[in-house]
């Protein structure tokens, strides 16, 4: 595809009001982000009730996750690319429509075969959510408050992630799992409600929109997706190593159909910018630490130290609480202070908090653990929200598409990366893998920080 120059979009004046339709659009825009949030948190909960009622075995029915997270990660970038080209509003309209009709396929769905086809499905629709969720944030936003509206962002991923266990087991105590995914259906209709007169529009950018390389962007992330799943469910050799070989040929297809572009799929163009580059990294290091953290800590709390699944569900709360209420003001000082101090400074603290999880002994008190896990949400809470403040900062208006589907393709693989990591460290050490993957997640976090205090001497 020949490179065409793209239509710069000037980026709102600082001082300009905050008006009521801003308001209507935000609301719409955290909503859509929090049901997409919720789902996440809910479905590992609902396993094992699934698993019962449509008579699958556990291992078949990982699918219901697994088949949301490759359709999400395949998706981001292409829809992230199509923002850029017809604006983030119909891309998120779209996104939304598909994600509620696909949830009420979820909840009708009467085999596992056919409740994870369901589950791919609304995984497309999360993913054009959250391709475009950041890119919506900017346009509503004034630069000089941008921090603000990733802070507001960020605390209702915290709150959806430490209400999401609690929600699915009042849901699951009142009714069967279909209800999981029926709620999302009103929820879904009240935000088009929102959405439809209130998100900001934008003009069609003059770069085109490549299915070819859509089809290799997705294939490139599933089949990462695939082979990271494969090794962490410890499958052969085959199964982990080819999904890997058809991501890297895709991935090498994809780099060269792609040179030249001005707005290519794979922001490379970004990722040439040290800033960019760098905040990347800093996610990708941070976001394993917390796969490495929620993965292995159930694990931990109850072979280690010996706690009930239901003290386990409150130990895990803490972190994800302290992130919520600390994001709002972090994203707040990203406006003033640099995010590169702000990110080292809470990457350190969560380090720390994880390097002293995990040398908790068995007779450690809930205070001890209480105050462990919020140091991590403290430390964890002030690098994201500034994360994501220079991410979008770094990259020009006009690519706040691609700069907004890389946050959420960082996120995601990060964590699977995390994920898959844990696997390997019970393969490695046992009963003891999950102390084994804590302190990996410490030494993780203190690479996310040197990275982000790398980022001061590009200021």
């Amino acid at each position: 595809m020949p490179p065409t120059a793209t239509t710069p979009v000037p980026a709102r004046a600082d001082d300009a009001p905050f008006s009521a339709a801003d308001v209507r659009a935000l609301v719409a825009v955290l909503l859509a982000v929090a049901l997409a949030s919720l789902d996440t948190a809910i479905a590992n909960i609902a396993l094992p009730a699934i698993a019962a009622d449509l008579h699958a075995q556990p291992a078949a029915s990982v699918w219901v996750v697994n088949a949301y997270q490759v359709a999400v990660l395949a998706v981001l970038l292409p829809f992230a690319a199509l923002g850029d080209l017809v604006g983030p509003r119909r891309i998120y309209l779209g996104g939304l429509a598909f994600f509620t009709a696909a949830s009420l396929a979820c909840a009708l769905a009467p085999t596992l075969a056919l409740l994870a086809a369901a589950r791919a499905l609304q995984g497309i629709g999360a993913g054009a959510l959250m391709s475009v969720n950041i890119a919506l944030i900017r346009l509503i936003y004034p630069p000089a408050r941008l921090g603000r509206g990733v802070g507001l962002n960020a605390l209702v991923v915290g709150v959806s992630f430490a209400v999401g266990p609690s929600l699915a087991s009042l849901v699951l105590s009142l009714g069967s799992w279909p209800w999981l995914f029926a709620i999302n259906v009103p929820l879904g209709l009240l935000s088009l409600v929102f959405a439809w007169p209130a998100l900001p529009r934008q003009a069609r950018r003059g770069h085109g929109f490549d299915p070819t390389t859509a089809l290799l962007t997705a294939a490139t992330f599933a089949g990462l997706i695939g082979a990271l799943g494969a090794a962490a469910q410890r499958e052969g050799a085959w199964h982990v190593g080819l999904p890997l070989a058809a991501s890297l040929v895709c991935g090498a297809l994809l780099l060269h159909r792609q040179a030249g572009h001005p707005a290519p799929m794979l922001p490379v163009d970004l990722l040439r910018r040290p800033m960019f580059a760098l905040s990347v990294a800093t996610g990708l290091a941070s976001f394993a630490t917390q796969g490495l953290a929620f993965v292995s800590l159930p694990f931990y709390f109850e072979d280690q130290l010996h706690r009930s699944a239901i003290d386990t569900g409150w130990l895990m709360t803490p972190w994800p609480v302290v992130v919520a209420l600390v994001a709002p003001l972090a994203g707040r000082l990203s406006d003033r202070y640099p995010p590169g101090l702000l990110g080292g400074i809470g990457l350190a603290l969560l380090g720390v908090g994880m390097a002293a999880m995990a040398t908790l002994g068995p007779a450690a008190s809930g205070l001890a653990i209480a105050w462990r896990m919020a140091v991590c949400g403290l430390g964890f809470g002030f690098f994201q929200s500034p994360n994501l403040r220079a991410l979008m900062a770094s990259a020009p208006p006009e690519r706040s598409g691609g700069a907004s589907g890389m946050i959420a393709v960082t996120r995601l693989t990060g964590q699977a990366t995390g994920a898959a990591l844990v696997a390997l460290c019970f393969g490695l050490a046992g009963s003891s893998g999950s102390m084994w993957a804590l302190a990996l997640g410490a030494a993780f976090a203190a690479v996310a920080s040197v990275a982000s205090f790398a980022r001061l001497r590009l200021a």
